[in-house]
């Protein structure tokens, strides 16, 4: 069996935040339009691995929670609406381009942990969340990254 992997994912607070995801106990994680990000969770995600819930573009950004993977990836249906603000015109329904995963609340941080307090913080100097231009929505974290944060945090799920 595969070794469980640990991930972050961004959203804005004010368009999806770790309280609707509590509200919500679980939902899609649809409207991913990069390709790196886009293998991630096609080819790296696995049911049962913890995410870390980050809220972006806030005023703290930082970790706020805790999700875990639902669902295997599959093709994202907003990619073929076009009503949506994810439409793809060139995505083939027969070969899909765009991948979204479930995830499922676990739990919420004490308190919100800020990117300023992470970049301090002994051992996670490498961690691609911190390296500077670094974008992506979707990121892989190593079970060490993962250890020290969720003890920062005082998370149950470590």
């Amino acid at each position: 069996m595969a070794e469980k992997q640990y991930w972050l994912i961004k959203s804005e607070p004010d368009v999806y935040s770790i309280d609707d995801l509590a509200r919500d106990g679980r939902t899609g994680w649809e409207g991913v339009r990069n390709y790196q990000a886009r293998n991630f969770m096609r080819d790296g995600m696995k049911v049962g691995d913890l995410v870390f819930f980050y809220h972006s573009s806030a005023d703290p950004a930082g970790i706020a929670g805790v999700a875990k993977v639902a669902g295997r990836a599959y093709p994202d249906p907003s990619q073929f609406d076009r009503k949506s603000e994810y439409y793809d015109a060139d995505s083939d329904p027969d070969q899909p381009r765009w991948m979204m995963v479930d995830v499922e609340f676990v739990e919420k941080c004490k308190r919100l942990i800020p990117l300023d307090e992470l970049r301090g913080v002994k051992g996670l100097e490498k961690m691609a969340l911190l390296k500077r231009g670094q974008r992506l929505s979707i990121q892989p974290v190593t079970p060490g990254e993962w250890a020290i944060i969720a003890k920062l945090a005082g998370l149950k799920c470590r």
